[in-house]
């Protein structure tokens, strides 16, 4: 059996970093519990085909470990772009080995990738992932890469704004919360 693989989108990597969330409080909010989270979330991000998802069934746990490793990998990477700084070598050596384990991209089919029948690691299950963190690390969008202004959310995301001076993970979120609370210490004050 051969997997076709959807081109991963420019955020994917992004995403899957978001998947542990208000990294800025005491207990953040963990996504990921268990090895089925990990394959729940990866059909919900669309990049993987069904039949890839069932083929990697049978090791999740195994390889659940190895994937939050490179969450945790990729989180670090672009909180470190995002706040104008490099990457740890250490952290790009550990991005490298993962994508050198995961499947190549030499094939190419009218909206994918056929990558053959990978081996089931976390590198191969989550190569969509791993192939948007590079794209992203040498591509013209790095400079787009933020992290939200709210110290509790740290939130990443592309700054895809006309003016590329967005601040917040959301205006909605963390965006309404900053506003209200500089209201309420406007009152305080008057």
């Amino acid at each position: 059996m051969t997997i076709e693989v959807p081109a991963a989108k420019a955020d994917l990597a992004l995403e899957f970093a978001n998947t542990r969330y208000w990294r800025g409080r005491e207990t953040p909010t963990e996504e990921l519990i268990g090895p089925r989270d990990l394959l729940s979330w990866a059909a919900r991000a669309e990049r993987l085909p069904a039949a890839w998802l069932r083929h990697f069934g049978r090791s999740a746990a195994t390889m659940f470990g190895d994937a939050i490793r490179l969450r945790e990998t990729i989180h670090r990477c672009f909180t470190a772009t995002a706040t104008g700084n490099t990457p740890d070598e250490n952290d790009l050596a550990a991005l490298n080995s993962a994508l050198a384990e995961a499947p190549t991209r030499t094939r190419v089919r009218l909206g994918g990738w056929d990558v053959g029948t990978p081996d089931p690691t976390a590198a191969a299950l989550l190569a969509p992932v791993l192939w948007s963190a590079a794209d992203l690390l040498v591509g013209s969008q790095l400079n787009h890469v933020r992290q939200c202004a709210n110290p509790e959310c740290c939130w990443l995301f592309l700054d895809n704004s006309k003016s590329g001076n967005r601040r917040w993970c959301s205006m909605s979120a963390c965006g309404n919360r900053a506003k209200a609370h500089r209201h309420y210490l406007r009152q305080k004050a008057g």
